[in-house]
């Protein structure tokens, strides 16, 4: 079953967008308001939802009932606001890189302990929506990574109960300010400034409906990433994956229970090349990255200097995951960097 959130006219009015359910080419959708008005609205009342919603997908796969065609460019992101967005690292290699461009000691607890932060989830950008960007200075970032939504998970969950609570599964354009987060880092208190709004993949997917593209609490599929046109990123999410989504929801829920609605990130998706040194670009026969930290990064490894620009107003960004054949699973993001 794929679920998405379709913007209102009037965003005051119905800021959470209106549930639909999605056909699985992604071509229509019929109006979902009538078992739950909104995702959130849903994912509170899952048990006795989300049977009807199944029931209405099939209706809609039969041509059973009312649809109309689902264009990507009026949803919303799924959940456009949710209770908690809590963005891990588990691609440890992604992290090990970094720190050692900056001949930072990498501790050995991170290839153990998951690293995590909050992130603001109080607005998510749709997936055509610009990403705003006041000051080219700040340098921008695009993070293509997986994300799951949560049921409600109770304080102290085992990673097998956390993979239970798992009801869906997305993409996130997770954008960064690289160049304000040592500042902030710096202060001890983690990030705030450095990390604006996200944007999510048109539609999230019941894991069920993955079939075996989902095992082990990670989506098997390439990460597609576009830069202005051009193949970008190509990386495996569910290689290189330190911490599967079941450990990183029982991670968050070490100290505190988490609502229905909670959002966890995988962080950004990276692999290591084939010869388990850093990886290469997809020009040279590797599979690329999911950021562009990362390129900055070995370019500093191996040159000394990042080369790569950060985003500027007018570039484009595309992320996307295929089935096998080649149409995308989730929706396209589709953003363009808009001067504000």
């Amino acid at each position: 079953m794929k679920l998405a959130s379709l913007k209102q006219a009037d965003p005051k009015r119905g800021r959470d967008g209106k549930l639909v359910v999605v056909s699985d080419d992604l071509a229509w959708c019929a109006d979902a308001s009538h078992i739950a008005p909104t995702l959130q609205a849903a994912l509170d009342d899952w048990a006795n939802i989300a049977p009807a919603l199944e029931n209405l997908a099939t209706d809609l796969a039969h041509e059973m009932i009312p649809m109309r065609r689902f264009h990507e460019r009026d949803a919303a992101a799924p959940l456009p606001r949710a209770y908690q967005w809590a963005d891990g690292s588990a691609y440890v290699n992604h992290v090990a890189l970094v720190r050692q461009a900056r001949s930072a000691e990498m501790p050995d607890s991170f290839w153990h302990d998951p690293l995590m932060y909050q992130g603001g989830s109080d607005g998510f950008l749709g997936p055509r929506d610009d990403i705003p960007l006041a000051d080219e200075a700040w340098g921008c970032d695009l993070e293509a990574e997986v994300v799951v939504v949560t049921g409600d998970v109770p304080m102290g969950a085992k990673r097998e109960q956390a993979l239970d609570a798992i009801l869906l599964v997305g993409l996130t354009n997770d954008v960064s300010l690289r160049n304000l987060i040592p500042g902030e880092l710096g202060k001890g208190f983690g990030f705030f400034q450095s990390k604006p709004a996200s944007a999510m993949s048109p539609v999230f997917v019941t894991p069920e409906s993955l079939g075996d593209w989902w095992k082990d609490g990670k989506l098997h599929r390439k990460l597609m990433v576009d830069l202005n046109g051009q193949p970008f990123g190509r990386a495996e999410a569910g290689e290189d994956m330190t911490f599967d989504f079941g450990t990183l929801i029982a991670h968050a829920a070490k100290t505190r229970k988490l609502g229905a609605g909670t959002i966890i990130g995988s962080g950004t998706v990276s692999n290591r090349d084939a010869d388990g040194g850093p990886g290469k670009p997809i020009a040279d026969g590797g599979v690329g990255y999911s950021c562009l930290a990362e390129v900055r990064t070995i370019e500093t490894i191996n040159t000394g200097a990042p080369v790569t620009p950060f985003l500027k107003a007018g570039d484009t960004v595309r992320i996307w995951a295929e089935d096998d054949r080649h149409h995308p699973i989730f929706g396209v993001i589709e953003q363009t960097v808009a001067r504000m």
